[in-house]
């Protein structure tokens, strides 16, 4: 009995640190979405820069979960748009733009959605189990 409490305690919480993980992962790609259109506020200078999240597994409740540690900086080439008038733009015309791709944003979005939505259904389908287990044991 105890080790069935302990199993499905130990899927709930790695199903738990993956939310956890999930949730950072969404609010990245959201600010990411966000300023996907920003630009320098200073003549010739850097815009946004996309962020990527970094994983790593942790110790949870005798399995291995995982967190988000930090979002870090995308190295791709910043676009270029040739726009003169710009008040961001460099000596030559052209304005740095975001390196951030919203039809990938919005895909990487939607497989964190999923992510989360599977690791609550470990969640829902262990605590069912559980429950299932001590209906049987009652009788």
């Amino acid at each position: 009995m105890a080790e069935i409490r302990n199993n499905a305690a130990t899927a709930m919480a790695i199903a738990a640190s993956a939310l956890r993980a999930q949730q950072g992962r969404m609010r990245v790609i959201a600010e990411n979405l966000a300023n996907a259109n920003s630009t320098s506020k200073t003549k010739g200078g850097a815009p946004y820069r996309r962020q990527e999240p970094v994983f790593e597994p942790t110790r949870v409740a005798g399995g291995t979960g995982v967190r988000m540690v930090r979002a870090q900086p995308d190295s791709s080439a910043f676009k270029l748009q040739y726009d003169p008038g710009n008040p961001s733009a460099d000596a030559t015309g052209y304005v740095k733009l975001p390196n951030v791709d919203p039809l990938i944003e919005a895909l990487d979005m939607r497989d964190a959605q999923k992510a989360y939505e599977a690791n609550l259904n470990v969640i829902s389908t262990a605590g069912a189990m559980q429950q299932r287990t001590l209906d049987l044991l009652k009788k």
